[in-house]
This record gives C-alpha cells, sequence and structure tokens, in this order.
C-alpha cells in the first residue's frame, strides 16, 4: 500500500458510465490511426501457448508466466506475456508484404506484478508488429516509427480534447529523443526512474533509446528480455503525467534481434540454451522476416487522456480489500 498515490483533492471529472463510453470512444480513434500511420491489418493472436515454443516472453527473467495443463492434449500450456516473438512469426506465415504489418488485442495475467496506480495484474495492449528490410535495421528507422506513432497520440489527444474540452492534456509538439547513457550522464546520482521522472517532466513526450544495453557504470537502466528487442535500436515512449506526477510509460518497443544480436544478448545473458528453440532456429537461420514492432498500454493510455489516478479507474480487474477501501475513500472508484 506505500506504492499507492492518493492525489489530493482528487475526483475524477467522468462519471463511472461516461466513463466507460470515453474509454471506448478513445480505443477506437487511436486503434484507427495507429493502423492508417503505420499500414496495419488487425489479426487474431493467442491466449496461450506450449512452453517449449520459445514464443512465450521472459520480460525481465524472473516473472512466472501462469502455466495450466489440458484435459485434452494432457500438456501444459502458458498464457502469453506478451506476443513479440509470436508477431514475427505471423508476419512471414501470412505472408505480408514488408513495410506492412499486423495488430492485435494482447491480453495477459502477469502473476507476479506489483500492484500500484499504474500496474495491474491483468494487462491490455495493442500489440503491432511490421516488416521491414535488413538495411532498415538502424536508428532512422526506429525514430520514423517513434513519430508516427505519437502523431496517432496527438491525434487522439485533439480528437478528445473536441468531445471533452475539459480534458485539456500536455502532450508537445514532437517527442524528445535520449539515449539510456545520454540519461545516464544527464543524472548520474539518480536512480533509473528518477532520470525517467526528471527527463519526462522537462521535455513531457519523450522516446527513451537502448533500453537493456549495458551502461558505462556497468549496470542497466531497465530489463529487456535477450531475444526480442535489439538493445540498440529499441526503448520506451513516455509521457508526463500531471494527475499522479509521475513518468508513465506509454510504450515498449524496438527493431527486432537479427542473428548477430540474438547470439549476442543470449551470451551476455547466459541464455545460449534458447538458441535451440524453434523461434530462435528461425531467427538465426533468417525463415522470419525483419521486423520493427511494439506494445502499447489501452488502459494506461485512458488513464492519461481521462486523467484517471488508477488504472482500475479504466479496466476491470482484482486488488487486494485495502487498497479498494483506500481507494474508495478518496474518491477513486475502482472498475
Amino acid at each position: 500500500m506505500e506504492k499507492l498515490i492518493i492525489p489530493e483533492g482528487y475526483v475524477s471529472k467522468l462519471s463511472l458510465l461516461e466513463t466507460q463510453i470515453a474509454i471506448k470512444k478513445i480505443k477506437d480513434f487511436f486503434e484507427s490511426e495507429l493502423s492508417r500511420n503505420l499500414s496495419l491489418i488487425r489479426v487474431s493472436a493467442p491466449l496461450m501457448v506450449r512452453p517449449e515454443s520459445g514464443l512465450n516472453d521472459d520480460l525481465n527473467g524472473i516473472e512466472r508466466a501462469v502455466r495450466f495443463d489440458m484435459l485434452e492434449t494432457k500438456y501444459d500450456v502458458e498464457i502469453v506475456q506478451s506476443l513479440a516473438k509470436w508477431k514475427r512469426m505471423a508476419l512471414g506465415s501470412y505472408r505480408f508484404d514488408t513495410y506492412t504489418g499486423l495488430y492485435t488485442d494482447m491480453n495477459a495475467i502477469r502473476r507476479d506484478e506489483d500492484l500500484d496506480n499504474i500496474h495491474s495484474i491483468y494487462v491490455d495492449q495493442w500489440d503491432w508488429e511490421k516488416i521491414i528490410k535488413k538495411e532498415d535495421r538502424n536508428k532512422d528507422t526506429l525514430m520514423q516509427i517513434v513519430k508516427q506513432i505519437y502523431n496517432a497520440f496527438k491525434s487522439t489527444e485533439k480528437y478528445l480534447e473536441s468531445l471533452y474540452p475539459f480534458l485539456r492534456n500536455e502532450l508537445p509538439e514532437d517527442i524528445y529523443f535520449i539515449t539510456t547513457e545520454e540519461l545516464l550522464q544527464l543524472y548520474p546520482d539518480k536512480t533509473p526512474k528518477e532520470r525517467e521522472y526528471l527527463i519526462t517532466k522537462d521535455k513531457k513526450a519523450v522516446f527513451l533509446t537502448e533500453v537493456g544495453k549495458k551502461l558505462s557504470d556497468g549496470t542497466i537502466h531497465d530489463g529487456r528480455a535477450a531475444d526480442y528487442d535489439d538493445w540498440n535500436l529499441n526503448g520506451d515512449i513516455l509521457f508526463y503525467f500531471s494527475t499522479l506526477d509521475i513518468a508513465l510509460e506509454l510504450s515498449s518497443m524496438g527493431i527486432r534481434v537479427d542473428k548477430e544480436a540474438l547470439l549476442s544478448q543470449l551470451t551476455e545473458r547466459n541464455q545460449m540454451h534458447k538458441a535451440d528453440f524453434p523461434f530462435h532456429q528461425d531467427v538465426i537461420n533468417e525463415k522470419v522476416p525483419f521486423t520493427i514492432g511494439g506494445g502499447i498500454g489501452q488502459s494506461r493510455m485512458c488513464m492519461y487522456f481521462l486523467q484517471k489516478a488508477h488504472i482500475g479507474e479504466v479496466q476491470s480487474a482484482v486488488w487486494s480489500e485495502d487498497m479498494i477501501e483506500l481507494c474508495r475513500k478518496n474518491e477513486i472508484h475502482l472498475l
């Protein structure tokens, strides 16, 4: 409960019913903008995968996937933690053209999540992925895609303000780019989260690049699985969220690993055993396309635009009784 932020004098600007209506409007509009800006087609995606496929995401490597046995098949399956690897495989299977791609509604359960204002055991996001050429695996491509996604956020902001003029936000005209190493040099005496807060409060919208890459002080800014993003070509979209006075991560994305990046990153994390998984063999043998992709948090985006104090105000999940009671006493009405 110490992690729960209670904004002083907080009152939601929309009722519960108005909130539900606004959530639908935001999601529909943003989804359309994202699809148009990135040339994406919506597809269906799995809720579960077999563990031995190597398709599930290890996130930071310590989170436990939800696993259960199927009566019919007699083997275990896992609830996906993200679709980073599945999307890349699907692009090849569906024979998408270069510079086109897919997006899907990704729903997951992260059983080991620490719950607070912005973290829930239930994850809902748009997962997207598009095909690029091998020669496009560079920072110029990454920055171009980030700007296209940011334009979708900006369009959504303008649309929402036309419907609800009292919901004015603070997105700047352009998103600011900075590497994790540059951020370390800027705030050498701060923790990674403190650095994110300071730069995001200053710039309002930030793309923090090279997440997972070892820094000059021997640490990493934040954990990233070794087998999907190239740590030199990835990043997070962060917005300053004045309702909670925090840096709010809206998206994690990146250009995906090729053979060289995969083997290098698996070696660094002492995970070379994964190189024998079917998906990883396909990457090594270039049987899957070169891609860029990521996830965009649906509930977090709704939190931001609707200026909500708790993610439970825009999604229905499970919370401790203590958190429910504390929120109720402070006019934070969880769904």
